[in-house]
């Protein structure tokens, strides 16, 4: 595999994570997470591992949270296993920037992520 196709993969599993939070899948949108994984969500804090994920999306989801896009996308190919997400990002309850998602393919050839970094810039007042 060239890094080209690494690149697409990396960039389609990013997008299936977007779909399934859209759709209100939390189950599916955790599951990507590595058991170990880390999520900084500035200012609201950090979360370690699956279940502290799980309790930090669910909540934010359940909030009435979707219509998640992201826009001004970069990626870059740290190694043949791991590659690195940015983005600017947008929903309907405000909008801000991905400063780190990082992807690592795991034995069974998925991409998941070992690392989510954004940071919300504007809260918009619920409708």
């Amino acid at each position: 595999m060239n890094n080209q196709e690494r690149l697409i993969e990396v960039l389609q599993a990013s997008q299936a994570w977007i779909q399934h939070f859209n759709f209100g899948d939390l189950d599916y949108c955790v599951s990507r997470y590595q058991a170990d994984a880390t999520l900084v969500a500035k200012p609201l804090g950090e979360f370690h591992g699956r279940t502290d994920i799980d309790h930090f999306w669910r909540p934010f989801v359940a909030s009435g949270a979707t219509d998640l896009v992201y826009t001004q996308i970069w990626l870059k190919e740290i190694d043949a296993d791991t590659v690195q997400l940015g983005a600017h990002w947008s929903m309907n309850v405000g909008r801000g920037i991905i400063t780190l998602e990082e992807w690592v393919r795991t034995a069974d050839g998925q991409w998941s992520l070992s690392r989510d970094e954004f940071e919300i810039l504007e809260r918009f007042e619920p409708l």
